[in-house]
């Protein structure tokens, strides 16, 4: 159930990002963090991070590689695959959720500085929770 869940949630993100790769716009507004706005400020708030097309394309692939790993290790395309370079690749990526999770202690995480901003309000609520979940699952698909 946990991997159905979570290659489910991966391959759903991937599209997410190709969708906006390719243009698209919608449910852009809080996925990027922003500096905060000033007092009294009328203008939209300046983004903090702004990724090209390249890297929200590897982005989108990265979660498809991801989705694909954690189907293979359980064996959703055939044979469950118990090697140990695909085990550790995906206990690397669960570290890697957790340590998202965390945050840079500035924009991102649950311990960033950046706070009041709709980015800041929809990491706190969605996508460092998110992150923590991805990571404890993707350990447990790994059997760490």
């Amino acid at each position: 159930m946990i991997a159905i869940l979570l290659v489910t949630s991966f391959a759903l993100l991937s599209i997410l990002h190709f969708y906006w790769a390719a243009g698209g716009r919608g449910g852009h507004i809080a996925v990027l963090p922003t500096w905060p706005a000033e007092p009294g400020a009328t203008a939209a708030p300046k983004p903090a991070l702004n990724p090209g097309t390249w890297a929200t394309l590897g982005v989108a692939t990265g979660l498809a590689a991801i989705a694909l790993a954690v189907a293979l290790r359980v064996g959703l395309l055939g044979e469950p695959v118990d090697h140990w370079v695909l085990r550790w690749i995906l206990i690397a990526l669960a570290a890697l959720m957790f340590a998202r999770a965390v945050g840079d202690f500035r924009f991102v995480g649950f311990f960033k500085s950046v706070r009041g901003t709709v980015f800041a309000r929809a990491d706190n609520l969605v996508y460092s929770p998110l992150c923590l979940a991805f990571g404890a699952g993707l350990a447990e698909v790994a059997g760490f």
